[in-house]
């Protein structure tokens, strides 16, 4: 069944996103590959191809409209439907304050800005386009990659750019899982946990491996499968 779905993942080309591609493909998918950086989507697209994975690739800036509509019409163009979409880019953009200083009181409005261009802002404008495209096919997967930093239950000060720009990506997730009637379409947030790559740094809990293990049966959800719902391993996180 998953040979006739088609999956996008946006910030594809390092970290999960390489790995939701990896994972996505050996599962069927027709998958394509999308990064603000067409080089390093190249490079990503044929590390893959070298081992045996083939993918497609558009360029996608998320922080811009025009970019993200011509992705998704790339797509429908070259397979005709769009069924998964993983909204995968994101950004870890506070700076560490100096010892004597306070992280809320700190942080930048262009910090704060640039996190929700990104972070939210990119995931809304992403449904915005693919959301049509799903309704129209009466069925689609939608999953936003956020953060446990993002639960308002959990929420704590550090990184405050990041938690509450999470935090507004899983409003998100609920505001266009309201609008999908009685169509076969899920919209959901997943949180990876701390995970090893370039944002979470070598000390992290977890192997991308299995991180992306954890957030892929999302896009295989059957027609009874949650709505609206916050992930992490299959598990209801907090709000």
């Amino acid at each position: 069944m998953n040979q006739n779905r088609v999956a996008l993942v946006t910030g594809a080309n390092r970290g999960i996103g390489l790995e939701l591609c990896r994972q996505l493909a050996g599962a069927g998918f027709r998958t394509v590959l999308s990064s603000r950086d067409e080089r390093l989507g190249a490079v990503a697209v044929q590390h893959l191809a070298a081992d045996g994975i083939e993918v497609l690739y558009c360029p996608m800036d998320v922080t811009k409209r025009f970019t993200v509509d011509r992705g998704i019409d790339f797509v429908l163009g070259a397979c005709g439907r769009l069924d998964v979409l993983y909204n995968n880019a994101g950004a870890l953009l506070d700076e560490a304050p100096a010892p004597d200083k306070v992280a809320v009181l700190e942080t930048t409005d262009a910090t704060l800005l640039d996190s929700f261009q990104v972070n939210a802002l990119g995931v809304y404008r992403v449904c915005r386009a693919a959301f049509p495209v799903m309704q129209r096919q009466g069925y689609g997967r939608i999953v936003n990659v956020t953060s446990g930093a993002g639960s308002l239950a959990l929420m704590t000060a550090r990184h405050p750019a990041y938690r509450i720009s999470k935090a507004a990506a899983n409003a998100v997730t609920r505001v266009f899982a309201d609008q999908v009637g009685d169509a076969d379409i899920k919209v959901n947030s997943a949180a990876p946990g701390w995970v090893r790559t370039d944002m979470g740094g070598p000390d992290a809990e977890r192997d991308v491996e299995t991180a992306v293990a954890g957030l892929l049966p999302l896009a295989q959800l059957p027609a009874d499968g949650p709505n609206g719902g916050f992930f992490k391993d299959g598990q209801a996180v907090d709000w």
